[in-house]
């Protein structure tokens, strides 16, 4: 089979499972929130795929494939899922359209231009990646649920704010600044943050009914 087949690739394969069914339910405009969800549970896995694959000793076929495989997984998670769940909130007008296509187009621009520099990378050091440049993909994990769960609060203004946040990350994705990258510490904090966020979504959705 063509492929390269062992345990380090399947949380990114969980991940992206995730993303797919979240773009899914999106899609009738009803179980929104758990696309929402779903995209938490994707970058969850994406904050700890690298360090499984580095359990395992790849040779440098199978470094590349991780690298190509973990951003082609990366571009439907946080590139396509944020935008579909744009689209199933409200977001039809001709300038909300151009701010999703704008938005993938920066996460496509960004993956891109980081498999370059990471083989590049990997090709003169086995050193850990120390620091991002440009803010991450994975982020808007974190982002989007928070301000979603304010929906109902925004009311009819939600769809142009939503628009407007995925401007402002579209930008930051491609944007030419370096961002420290996050040891297990702070890791763990993002994973509790995450937790809260769930809850808080939770009690918004109940609160709402």
């Amino acid at each position: 089979m063509i492929g390269f087949y062992n345990y380090t690739v399947i949380l990114t394969y969980i991940g992206l499972a995730s993303s797919l069914a979240g773009i899914y339910l999106s899609m009738g405009g009803k179980h929104i929130t758990s696309a929402v969800v779903a995209l938490m549970i994707s970058g969850l896995c994406d904050m700890f795929d690298g360090k499984v694959a580095r359990t395992r000793k790849r040779n440098d076929d199978e470094k590349r494939f991780g690298i190509q495989i973990d951003s082609l997984c990366d571009l439907i998670c946080f590139g396509f899922l944020p935008a579909a769940i744009g689209y199933a909130i409200g977001m039809r007008e001709v300038y909300h359209i151009a701010v999703m296509i704008f938005f993938t187009l920066a996460a496509v621009i960004r993956l891109a231009y980081f498999n370059v520099m990471e083989e590049s990378r990997q090709a003169k050091t086995n050193e850990v990646r120390r620091e991002y440049e440009g803010l991450p993909v994975t982020s808007v994990a974190l982002i989007l649920p928070l301000f979603y769960s304010f929906r109902k609060d925004m009311g009819i203004l939600f769809p142009d704010i939503y628009a407007f946040l995925l401007l402002a990350i579209g930008i930051a994705f491609i944007t030419r600044f370096r961002l420290k990258k996050p040891k297990m510490k702070t890791m763990l904090a993002f994973i509790g943050v995450g937790a809260l966020e769930l809850i808080w979504l939770i009690y918004k959705v109940k609160s709402s009914k």
